[in-house]
C-alpha cells in the first residue's frame, strides 16, 4: 500500500487561531507520510490559506501538494454580516451565531468526500476535524471513511474547555470554587476564571446548545489529535485519555515557520533561542525529540486505521 495514494481531507474552524495550526499539521503530515492534503473551507478562509501557503515560501512546492477546496458559505443566511466567514472583528454578541453557522457545511463536506472516494475508488483514509465539528463523525462514517479529533490548544484547556461546557460545574454549587471532572480532586476552579456565558450556561441557552452536543459527538471519533508535546504536559494528557477515553496523541507543539523565523528589536527570535540553547537547556532538548519524532507517530496512526476499519 504506496502511502503517496493515500488522501486525508482536513476541515479547520473558521478562526485564524485554528486554521494556522491545522495548516503546520497538514504540511507535517504531506512531509511525513507522501498523503495527498485537502484543506476544506469557505472561500474567504480558502483565500486566507492560499496567501498564507504562497507568503510562507514563495518557491515552495507544498503549495501544489496541499489542495485547497472552497465550501458554499452565506453568512447572512446565519445572520451575521455579509461576506463574515471567521471570528476576526465578529463582535462577540455574535459569535454563536457563528459557531451555529459553522455546521452548514455537512452537506458539501459530504459531497467531497463522495467525490473523492468516486475518483480514487476509495475514501479518504480519515476526515481530520476541529473539536467544535462533532457532527464531522458521522459524515465520515456515512462516506467510509473515519473522523479524527484535532484539538488546537493544549491538553490542559482541551480538558478545561470540554468539561467545563459538559458538566456546568458552576451550576452545581453555591460556592465560587468547585471541582472538576476529569480532574484530580486536589484542582480547584473559581467563577471569575470562567468567560461570562459559561457563568451563564445553564444547559439550555444557545452556546450550551452548540457546545454540548458537538463537543459528545467528537468523543465519538477514533481519537484525538492534540497541540501539545507528551514532555511538556504528561499528566494532563493522561487526564484527557482517562476523561474522553479516547487515544491521544500529542502531535505538536505545531508552529509556522514564519513565527519561528519572526525576530524584533525588543526580543529574540524562536529560533535565536533555539540555536543559542540548544543542547544546553532541557526544555528545548524535549521540544527537538518532539518535533523530531512525529514522522514515527504519525505512519502507525493513519496506518493503523486500515487494520481497525478495513478500509482498502
Amino acid at each position: 500500500m504506496g502511502s503517496e495514494n493515500e488522501h486525508t481531507v482536513m476541515l479547520p474552524l473558521m478562526a485564524h487561531g485554528h486554521l494556522i495550526p491545522l495548516l503546520a499539521l497538514a504540511k507535517q503530515i504531506h512531509r511525513s507520510t507522501g498523503f495527498k492534503i485537502t484543506i476544506a473551507n469557505t472561500p474567504l478562509n480558502i483565500q486566507y490559506l492560499q496567501n498564507t501557503i504562497s507568503c510562507a515560501n514563495p518557491n515552495s512546492p507544498e503549495k501544489f501538494n496541499i489542495n485547497l477546496v472552497e465550501l458554499p458559505f452565506c453568512s447572512s443566511d446565519h445572520g451575521l454580516p455579509p461576506n463574515t466567514e471567521n471570528t476576526e472583528n465578529l463582535s462577540l454578541d455574535l459569535i454563536i451565531n457563528f459557531f451555529t453557522s459553522s455546521q452548514s457545511p455537512k452537506t458539501p463536506l459530504y459531497n467531497l468526500l463522495m467525490d473523492i472516494k468516486e475518483k480514487a475508488s476509495k475514501p479518504p483514509i480519515c476526515i481530520i476535524t476541529d473539536t467544535f465539528f462533532g457532527w464531522a463523525v458521522d459524515v465520515a462514517k456515512s462516506a467510509g471513511s473515519t473522523n479524527v479529533t484535532f484539538a488546537t490548544g493544549g491538553a490542559y484547556v482541551t480538558l478545561a474547555y470540554t468539561s467545563m461546557w459538559l458538566n456546568l460545574p458552576q451550576k452545581k454549587t453555591n460556592s465560587d470554587e468547585f471541582t472538576l471532572p476529569g480532574f484530580p480532586e486536589r484542582c480547584h476552579f473559581h467563577i471569575t476564571q470562567l468567560h461570562k456565558y459559561l457563568r451563564m450556561a445553564g444547559g439550555s441557552d444557545d452556546w450550551s446548545k452548540f457546545m454540548q452536543p458537538n463537543i459528545t459527538q467528537s468523543f465519538e471519533s477514533y481519537g484525538m489529535l492534540c497541540n501539545t508535546a507528551e514532555d511538556i504536559e504528561p499528566g494532563a494528557l493522561q487526564w484527557l485519555r482517562n476523561y474522553i477515553k479516547l487515544p491521544v496523541w500529542a502531535i505538536g507543539p505545531l508552529l509556522p515557520q514564519s513565527y519561528l523565523k519572526k525576530s524584533s528589536s525588543s526580543a529574540p527570535s524562536c529560533s535565536s533561542i533555539y540555536n543559542q540553547h540548544s543542547g544546553k537547556k532541557p526544555g528545548v532538548k524535549i521540544l527537538r525529540r518532539s518535533l523530531s519524532g512525529l514522522i514515527y507517530m504519525i505512519l502507525p496512526l493513519f496506518f493503523t486505521f486500515h487494520l481497525v476499519h478495513k478500509i482498502p
